[in-house]
This record gives C-alpha cells, structure tokens and sequence, in this order.
C-alpha cells in the first residue's frame, strides 16, 4: 500500500476533530441537531485551516443513514464513499479549474435529480472565488430557490472577491488562522501516535513556520520526519526547511548597538555568500526587532514566542536598546522590504539598511543634547 501523508491520515472526521474552529463546528452541530438546516454555506479564511473538511464533515453529517446527526458514522458505507471522494450524492468541485458559465449550467441540469443513497446532494466549491461573473449570474437562482434535496457548501480564501448577491444567499462561516499553541499541542499528539522524538523548540520552529495553517505544519512536519528520521531537534529543523537560526539576528543587533560598521560588512557579505534568501533574512530580523521592542515596552519576554534560551538572551539585550529606536529600526527594515521587491541588486538595499540602523544616532542621546539646550535656554 501507497505512503499516504500525515496531514490526510490525520485529517478530522467529525466536528469535535476539527482544532481552533469552535465557532463554527457548534454552530453546525447545533442547525444540525435542530434541524435547521441551510440551502447555501459559505466557509471563508486561510489556507489550510479547515475549511474543506468541516464541507466534507457537514456532508456526511447530512447523509448519514441515521442522520443528519451531528456525530455521524464515518464507518458507515455512506460516510465512506464520501471520505473516498466516491460518493454519488456529494460533488467536490474545483473552482479554479470548473470557472467557465458551461460547468455551472451541467450543475444546474443535474441539480434537480435525487439523491441515489443519502438525504441531500451536497455541492461542495472549493475555491469559488475563482467563477467567472457569467457563472455566478448562473447560479443565483438556483441559491435563491434551490431543490429541497439540494446543499451548497463554498470555500475559499478570498471572500471580498465573492459577489454580495452569493453572499447574500449564503450562512456566512469565518475561519481563523489556528494559534500557535494550539498547533503545538496538534503536533506534539501526531508525534506520540508515530513515536517520534521531537524538541520543543524544534515543534515551535515548524509551529511558527505554518503561520496558522494546520495543513502547512503537518506538510512540513513529514518533511522533516523524511530528513530526519525518528528524533527531530531544532537544528535538523532549520537544515531541512531553511529556516535562519536566530543566533544571527542577536549578532546582528550587537553590531547594530556597538555602531560596529566593520563587523556589520563581514556579516552582510558572510550572509550573502552563504545563499541565504534576503527576503526571508529582513523578515526574520523585523520579527527580532519586533520581539525586542514588546520585551523593552513589557519589561518582559513573556509575551515571546521564542525558545526558552532565546528568551535569557533577549533578557541580556533589552536593557540596551529604547523603544524610539527600535521602532526606527522597524521603519528602515519595513521601508527597505519594499524596495527589495524591486531592486535590480537587492543585497545593496539590505547592507545599506544595516548601516543605517548603525549609524543612527541613539534616541537617549538626542534626548540628552535636547535636555542640555533647555538647560541653556534657562541660564541668564
């Protein structure tokens, strides 16, 4: 038997299973248990947070043989056809590649037959947004007076490209980028289930890379179980998906405090013949200069997403820095972003970004000087 992916055997079969989307799955559990069921639902938000597995959820909840119940049967013939994608009565559709008004019009032929084995016939739209306006046009009046036995379900990430008269027909359901934790706790339990040895700050790693998608942290965690093999640490983590170990970005703000030019050019130039993308090095050190300004204006570093030991070294370096210049800091990198996208040389924008916030006078001392003109002002 074929390898499949974590992120497909560990994809939720009931609305409990589904992690950080608590608003919707009541919701959904309860229409369902008061049978108030809708003819059209649309499930907006990020990429890989849930949204086509509360569709397939809902549908198999609706077509369940003792149903529709909210915990349905998934080992139930039903149930399995639709996990399968082999079910007759629930329609995945790509909208990307069925956008044309000729694939909406097939629907709206077959709409009207009944289910062969369930209750409903369940249309599921993956990524709607991408129908062509003829289309829509196509299906709003099917929405507005549908079959009793018919069920649309649309997903996509880009709701403002919906038109208001679908949304109008639609139960709105908004989907939130999962928190950090949350994929924390998720891939530590996917880690006991394989028996595989994880560090902490190496499931952070992964955690922070996904960036609230729960599909992207298990993709990249089988990624990182191919490289590595039964024991994963936070170095295996940075080799096998290129994430920068934050040991720079602390070098790089010595340099930057100590107004060391020289040793700012050596790192530059070491940076950039190590191959290292630019792009992702200015986004890592805005984020370290971001941790450094929260840990400066808090006091502490407990608000820090960060490894237990980075944390005693943000400890060590917030005393030195204040507050109005990290947030110029935070204005060169994001000014220098921008003008990175379009450089002919890139690497000049970011060795001069790294002079500029060394060269900067310290905001303490223009404080000072200001303090001492005052003082004159008010000498005789």
């Amino acid at each position: 038997m074929s390898y499949v992916v974590i992120a497909r055997r560990y994809r939720p079969q009931q609305f409990a299973d589904i992690v950080g989307q608590e608003h919707v799955t009541r919701t959904l559990a309860n229409a369902i248990s008061n049978g108030r069921i809708g003819q059209a639902y649309i499930f907006s938000g990020p990429r890989g947070v849930g949204k086509t597995t509360a569709a397939r959820i809902l549908a198999m909840a609706l077509n369940d043989e003792n149903g529709p119940t909210p915990t349905p049967n998934i080992e139930s013939p039903i149930c399995q056809a639709i996990i399968q994608g082999k079910s007759m009565d629930v329609m995945e559709i790509d909208g990307a590649s069925n956008r044309r008004i000729e694939e909406i019009r097939n629907l709206r032929e077959n709409i009207n037959y009944a289910p062969t084995e369930g209750r409903y016939r369940v249309y599921i739209i993956d990524e709607v947004h991408m129908l062509t306006n003829e289309a829509f046009n196509a299906l709003l009046k099917t929405l507005e007076e549908p079959p009793s036995h018919a069920v649309f379900i649309f997903a996509t990430t880009e709701i403002h490209r919906v038109p208001a008269t679908i949304l109008s027909r639609c139960q709105r359901f908004d989907f939130k980028r999962i928190a950090l934790n949350t994929i924390i706790s998720h891939l530590k339990t996917i880690c006991a289930s394989e028996k595989i040895e994880i560090d902490d700050d190496a499931v952070l790693q992964i955690a922070k890379k996904a960036d609230g998608s729960m599909r992207d942290s298990q993709s990249i965690l089988d990624q990182i179980i191919s490289f590595s093999g039964q024991k994963i640490t936070l170095n295996e983590v940075e080799q096998s998906i290129g994430v920068i170990n934050q040991e720079i970005f602390f070098e790089i703000s010595d340099k930057i405090h100590g107004q060391d030019l020289k040793g700012i050019l050596l790192i530059a130039r070491e940076l950039f013949t190590s191959g290292i993308d630019l792009t992702e090095l200015m986004l890592g050190l805005e984020e370290h200069f971001r941790n450094m300004l929260v840990a400066v204006s808090m006091g502490s570093v407990e608000l820090l997403d960060v490894a237990d030991s980075f944390s005693e070294k943000y400890k060590e370096q917030m005393e030195r820095f204040d507050e109005n210049d990290l947030v110029a800091y935070l204005n060169i990198l994001s000014q220098t972003l921008a003008e990175m996208k379009w450089a002919q040389q890139p690497y000049l924008k970011f060795e001069l970004a790294l002079v500029k916030m060394a060269k900067m006078p310290a905001a303490k001392s223009i404080e000072q000087i200001l303090e001492k003109m005052a003082l004159l002002k008010k000498k005789p």
